[in-house]
């Protein structure tokens, strides 16, 4: 597949998490205090969705690894925000089957193989371990946000969750540079500036 098609896939996604970011940081600037607007997670979902086809058009296990887990979390979070039912069942039905149904179709036709997603020429063993780290790490911010919305019912982005963020993007700029890919490493730039500005917020109120 064209190049540019791919690469146009994950620019507009990492777009769109940077749009969320803005959209959250406003937001609490303007309610002085950190908050979780909903429209953050309708952006999540969708920017989630498409960096989930990008990682898997790259044969990027790192990215679809951490997108697959961090996909379900966001509907949650717009479930406790009594939002999601909103949302016409046709969408919601094609929102949480589109990855599980890309795996199982693939799978079932035999032109999945994982194990070459473990063992490809052009990534060395351990630039492939640092992406599943820094993907596993960023993926987790949003395991302990899951389950502290869940102890208080209700969704929010407690100080961990951007303390987490941050140590994530620090490791997915190290692993963008040294996979040479200006998708990762623009996304992650801006939400540096974000997250620090959050936990400044956090520290003061």
């Amino acid at each position: 597949m064209n190049d540019y098609f791919i690469y146009t896939i994950g620019l507009i996604a990492q777009i769109l998490f940077s749009i969320r970011l803005l959209v959250q940081w406003i937001s609490s600037e303007k309610e002085k205090k950190v908050v979780a607007p909903t429209l953050f997670w309708n952006i999540s979902l969708i920017a989630s969705l498409l960096l989930f086809i990008y990682g898997y058009l790259r044969n990027d296990f790192a990215i679809m690894l951490g997108q697959f887990i961090t996909y379900y979390i966001y509907i949650r979070n717009l479930q406790l925000q009594h939002q999601w039912g909103k949302i016409q069942k046709e969408i919601r039905i094609f929102f949480i089957c589109f990855p599980i149904t890309t795996f199982l179709i693939t799978f079932l036709q035999g032109t999945y193989d994982i194990t070459q997603l473990f063992n490809k020429d052009h990534i060395s063993s351990w630039l492939l371990v640092l992406g599943i780290v820094s993907q596993l790490v960023f993926t987790f911010r949003f395991i302990y946000q899951w389950i502290y919305s869940e102890r208080i019912k209700a969704s929010v982005l407690p100080a961990d969750f951007w303390i987490i963020s941050l140590l994530g993007a620090i490791l997915i700029l190290i692993y963008a540079i040294f996979r040479k890919d200006p998708i990762l490493f623009m996304g992650q730039i801006f939400g540096l500036v974000v997250y620090i500005r959050n936990l400044m917020i956090l520290k003061r109120h």
